[in-house]
């Protein structure tokens, strides 16, 4: 059965898209620890990292650098967290999480925004992206 990541990839569940390539999808967290949290995955259903070839490895690595170097271009905080866990949906996801202190990064403390704030976010992010 595909995962809701696979069921976003596959547009069949919206998302407040920030970019994308032939082989990787980023989008903000609909349940952001701070605001601008975004999640990258590949678009090949693969649930732990470990299992990626080298190649695609450093390519999701590198689509994840980028951006958080977005992120960090828009959002106001000292540092872009990336954290790799992979327990809550089995298709691997590379967490970037805006921060100011370690609390943000905490995956207990949750914010709320609007549809029209994450709208907002994911449009700067994006433009960012694209210009990076």
């Amino acid at each position: 059965m595909p995962t809701i990541f696979s069921k976003i990839i596959n547009g069949d569940i919206p998302c407040y898209k920030v970019a994308e390539d032939d082989n990787f999808l980023a989008f903000l967290d609909i349940n952001p620890n701070s605001i601008g949290h975004t999640l990258c995955i590949p678009k090949i259903e693969i649930d732990d990292i470990l299992d990626l070839d080298k190649e695609s490895f450093e390519k999701l690595m590198l689509f994840s650098r980028k951006v958080a170097i977005s992120i960090k271009n828009v959002i106001n905080c000292k540092k872009v967290a990336i954290s790799i866990i992979g327990l809550e949906v089995p298709h691997i996801h590379v967490h970037l999480i805006p921060i100011n202190t370690m609390k943000d990064a905490n995956f207990s403390n949750k914010i709320s925004l609007s549809s029209s704030k994450f709208t907002e976010i994911a449009t700067l992010i994006s433009n960012s992206f694209y210009c990076v």
